[in-house]
């Protein structure tokens, strides 16, 4: 089942990038792996998976420990300011920034531990109340005050837009997040770059593709339906 997911999803992306005009390589598949057992990541892993994201930071931990250590992890889901020390060793990227002290917090232990925190800013576009994430008008001025912490490098953006029927419900959403990504960018300031557009999950990354993602999101569309009697 894997493989047929995995080919499936492959090539939807081959093809909403193709629609786009896009190369392949601009878009980058992160293998949503939470509450997913080892033995589903290792067998990703077989089919060429490389890039894994999670939403909690044990659980991110725990399998790092006994997964092939060229594995590029993600934290996507919200993060708790005392997990972070859990973590930031281990990740490429932190997803989810929303708050000046969660980024102190990522500053301080990737300082502790002698490493650079790579962190994408959360924007909540959609103005969920159930989300979490920055109002898009409260990005720019967060922008400029976290980037003077020395040991993190803001990538880009990022968003969980709503669960719609119509993928194509979420196109303003999607188009919205990279338009405030561009007016980031040209503000040129130091320690920011508007690189990483982490966008679209299992229902909607063709759309997402086709308006800049450069990061998609897919847990279900690859390894199927959650299910929660594995939590690690």
């Amino acid at each position: 089942m894997l493989k047929e997911n995995l080919a499936k999803v492959e090539e939807n992306i081959q093809a909403a990038c193709d629609r786009a005009g896009r190369k392949r390589e601009e878009v980058t598949l992160i293998a949503v792996s939470k509450t997913k057992p080892v033995e589903m990541l290792q067998e990703a892993y077989d089919l060429g998976v490389r890039v894994n994201g999670e939403n909690k930071a044990q659980e991110l931990a725990s399998k790092y420990e006994v997964l092939p250590k060229d594995i590029h992890w993600h934290m996507i889901g919200h993060m708790q300011r005392n997990k972070v020390k859990y973590i930031i060793d281990k990740v490429d990227l932190i997803h989810s920034v929303d708050s000046v002290r969660l980024a102190e917090t990522i500053d301080k232990e990737a300082e502790k531990h002698n490493v650079t925190a790579n962190i994408l800013i959360e924007v909540n576009v959609a103005k969920e109340e159930s989300k979490f994430g920055l109002m898009p008008e409260e990005v720019p001025a967060f922008v400029e005050q976290i980037s003077k912490f020395s040991h993190i490098r803001v990538k880009g953006l990022m968003t969980i837009a709503p669960f719609v029927e119509n993928p194509e419900d979420n196109r303003p959403v999607f188009a919205h997040l990279r338009k405030l990504s561009v007016d980031i960018a040209k503000k040129n300031i130091d320690n920011i770059t508007m690189s990483i557009l982490s966008m679209g999950m299992t229902n909607d990354y063709q759309v997402a593709i086709e308006e800049g993602a450069t990061m998609v999101r897919v847990g279900t569309g690859i390894f199927g339906a959650r299910d929660y009697t594995h939590q690690v």
